[in-house]
């Protein structure tokens, strides 16, 4: 195995066990008891309306070291000797990064199609992903345009921070919040998805390594201030209304990002 593969193999497991931990602390500091109910009727635990500062605080190092990545020499010369690095071994580019940023929240409907029920129904998830892909979006794409940081591979100055990889982890840090109380290895699973998007924006040539490090923060970020926001939006929805039934969901379809929302009464 060569000193490059060696390198990745080990960004890799190192982002992997920083969320693992981040995971199990959070896991420690909500854990719950609420009642087992189908999955139409699941409620939110009210404990949740707030937002626990704890939860936070990865997401900041991440945001905080991507920031820093911008004008810090010794960041800025690990994103230069890390891409000259892969460039050197010229790897492969392939697309999956495009697919694989939203798995772990295609799991989390797929693994409750199939009996696995998470800790909300079909429209509760629906609105805090569809809240998460929003806030997503709201904070990576303005930023890209005032930052203006050239890609690696010079296509165009939109590289920070990186909104594939802010869309996998806001994905795999929805896919732990739904079920780090029923399982938690299962729950932390999305984040290799989400770390193997990162690694393959870098391997594309498409970003550095702190605009990854940054997207991350700001994934696991919008994804717990869209559980945070979730029951104000809920009751704005009309979520008190047993006849109404709603679904959001996000589409990615020409290289541009959307959410669609279907309401019935």
């Amino acid at each position: 195995m060569s000193k490059y593969t060696y390198k990745i193999a080990a960004a890799y497991i190192i982002l992997l066990s920083v969320c693992g931990k981040f995971s199990a602390q959070n896991t420690m500091d909500t854990l719950q008891v609420q009642e087992t109910k189908q999955d139409s009727t699941a409620v939110l635990a009210p404990e949740k309306s707030h937002l626990n500062y704890k939860s936070l605080i990865v997401p900041a190092a991440f945001i905080g070291y991507g920031v820093a990545s911008l004008s810090v020499k010794k960041l800025k010369q690990i994103n230069f000797s890390t891409r000259d690095e892969i460039n050197e071994h010229k790897p492969d580019h392939i697309k999956l990064d495009n697919y694989t940023q939203f798995a772990p929240a295609i799991l989390v409907y797929g693994l409750n199609a199939a009996g696995v029920q998470g800790k909300h129904n079909f429209k509760e998830r629906s609105i805090i992903y569809g809240t998460s892909m929003l806030i997503t979006s709201a904070i990576t794409i303005p930023l890209k345009h005032i930052v203006k940081e050239e890609r690696p591979d010079q296509s165009n100055n939109l590289s920070f921070p990186s909104g594939h990889t802010a869309i996998a982890f806001a994905s795999a840090q929805f896919m732990f919040r739904e079920y780090k109380d029923t399982n938690f290895w299962l729950g932390i699973s999305g984040y290799s998805f989400a770390v193997f998007t990162g690694v393959y924006r870098m391997l594309n040539d498409k970003h550095w390594v702190g605009d990854v490090v940054a997207g991350a923060g700001f994934g696991i970020l919008s994804t717990e201030l869209a559980y945070w926001l979730y029951p104000k939006i809920n009751t704005m929805l009309g979520g008190k209304n047993k006849n109404t039934a709603m679904m959001v969901m996000p589409f990615y379809q020409n290289k541009s990002l959307g959410i669609g929302l279907v309401k019935t009464f």
